[in-house]
């Protein structure tokens, strides 16, 4: 029982997430989520067979269509045409990982009883997480305010023995899933599809896997600096806790911190400086970095306010005796909260890829583009140009999302989000900080070699032996970006205790 996760409406949070993604754990339906499941689709079962007004999406067409009526013989296909109908994804694939999480934020805002889904939907769909029957879905066709129409439609065709599935690393079709399982196709009931199809699931997703990653980014944007400021020689002046005392933004004063605790220890660091003063990019870490956290923990606030809310439409109250059709489904605020993250984790790089300009420049005795013999070697004079590169396509990513909105449905939907491009656009810039990261502490590393015999750090010495087993020091010019591959696999790879990011 210990590697089961019981669904119910105890409030996520990111411990609780973490422990489900990285040990793998398999999600049940509890009691309490059961009876609110059951309890609302009989409630609205009895309200369809006592009333026949419309009520949108239940027993009507949808989006502007939403002055048709339709027959009560109608009503399963009417959900079954609308799953079909708005699964007109294009584009690349969604990572199995995010749509692996797409399943899990679907089935616990269904669990809160106050979708009308069946119970056995919902199963099915914990079939889907447990058994690792991964949907196809496409990174494209999201408006972010009816929802995720477009990629939940794909996430819920195979329920109906429809669409593509990954299993066992083979891409096969819903009707094969299913017979393979022996499963019946979810005959769908009124309301169903439109639970389905309505929600932030595609965007809550990125959210949840974005702020993960950038959490740890984070984490080491603040320890390859440090890499970096002992490379270049730099003073721990700037870290005094009594400057940040007199300016207390929390990220400021937590990145001091860190970084005087990576430094615990460093002869580099204690040695006699002959400059008075860093550049910028050393100096101030805690202000540049410390504003990124700062964004972080915003960001983090609405993800996890959004995974832990009600995002179809209408919604029910069984207890209330009220179907309220509202917009718990539009995606601004996310959308704002993908834009600041993609701002906040794109100046993380940009600050990262100023401090490798200055390592590189031959500068505090370190020998132009750090290696033995420069002339005949090149050295790490272009993986400068790359970080550059790929900072400047930061910059243009981060763009936000969020001001732009496009008519649609008719005029219905006559003011969307735009937050699923926000979330698309900002996996590539914290993907992309991921590399301009590595590219630092391929730098770093190699300037902390022309340091030596001074040491830094126990711990800087520790994670520099742990580098050094998969990315030696460059006596001569090799394939670099093989060197660059290799650092951002060890990053990747590299494992950091939850309590340590949050």
């Amino acid at each position: 029982m210990d590697n089961i996760h019981f669904i119910n409406a105890k409030r996520i949070d990111f411990t609780i997430l973490s422990d489900i993604i990285y040990n793998e754990k398999k999600i049940k339906l509890s009691k309490e989520a059961i009876d609110k499941i059951e309890k609302c689709r009989n409630y609205l079962d009895s309200k369809i067979k006592q009333d026949s007004s419309p009520i949108y999406g239940i027993n009507t067409g949808f989006g502007s269509l939403c002055n048709v009526k339709i027959s009560s013989d109608n009503l399963r296909q009417l959900q079954e045409n609308l799953v079909m109908s708005h699964a007109c994804g294009t584009g690349e694939e969604v990572p199995q990982s995010i749509v692996k999480l797409m399943l899990f934020l679907k089935i616990q805002s269904l669990s809160y009883g106050h979708s009308g889904v069946q119970l056995e939907t919902v199963e099915r769909l914990v079939d889907f997480y447990n058994n690792n029957i991964i949907p196809v879905v496409y990174t494209q066709g999201s408006l972010g305010a009816s929802g995720d129409l477009a990629p939940l439609a794909h996430l819920s065709l195979p329920l109906i023995g429809k669409g593509e599935v990954y299993y066992n690393n083979q891409r096969i079709s819903g009707e094969d899933i299913l017979k393979k399982f022996g499963w019946d196709s979810i005959q769908l009931k009124s309301k169903e599809g439109l639970a389905l199809l309505n929600g932030t699931q595609f965007m809550s997703a990125y959210g949840i896997h974005l702020i993960l990653k950038s959490y740890k980014l984070s984490y080491l944007a603040d320890l390859i600096g440090t890499l970096s400021l002992e490379g270049f020689d730099g003073r721990n002046s700037p870290f005094n806790e009594l400057i940040h005392f007199i300016r207390p933004h929390n990220g400021q004063i937590n990145t001091a911190e860190r970084i005087n605790e990576f430094l615990e220890g460093s002869e580099l660091i204690n040695q006699p400086k002959e400059h008075v003063q860093d550049p910028y990019s050393f100096r101030c870490m805690p202000q540049v970095h410390g504003a990124s956290k700062d964004a972080l923990s915003y960001c983090k606030k609405i993800f996890l306010t959004e995974i832990n809310s009600v995002t179809d439409n209408p919604n029910i109250f069984v207890d209330a005796d009220e179907i309220i059709s509202g917009g718990n489904f539009h995606g601004q605020t996310l959308a704002l909260a993908f834009d600041f993250l993609g701002i906040a984790m794109a100046e993380l790089g940009n600050i990262s890829e100023r401090r490798t300009f200055q390592l590189v420049s031959g500068l505090r005795g370190l020998p132009p583009f750090l290696v033995k013999n420069p002339g005949l070697n090149s050295g790490f004079m272009i993986p400068q140009y790359t970080a550059a590169s790929i900072v400047s396509q930061n910059k243009q990513l981060a763009t936000p999302s969020s001001i732009d909105s496009i008519v649609s449905s008719n005029g219905q939907e006559d003011h969307v989000s735009m937050g699923a491009n926000g979330a698309t656009k900002t996996k590539r810039i914290v993907d992309n900080l991921e590399t301009i990261l590595a590219i630092e502490l391929l730098n770093a590393s190699q300037a902390l070699h022309f340091r030596q015999p001074l040491k830094s750090s126990p711990f800087l010495e520790t994670f520099l032996a742990m580098y050094r087993t998969d990315v030696p020091f460059v006596e001569n010019d090799k394939v670099l970006s093989d060197e660059i591959k290799k650092t951002v696999s060890f990053i990747t790879n590299l494992a950091i205790d939850i309590e340590e990011l949050f």
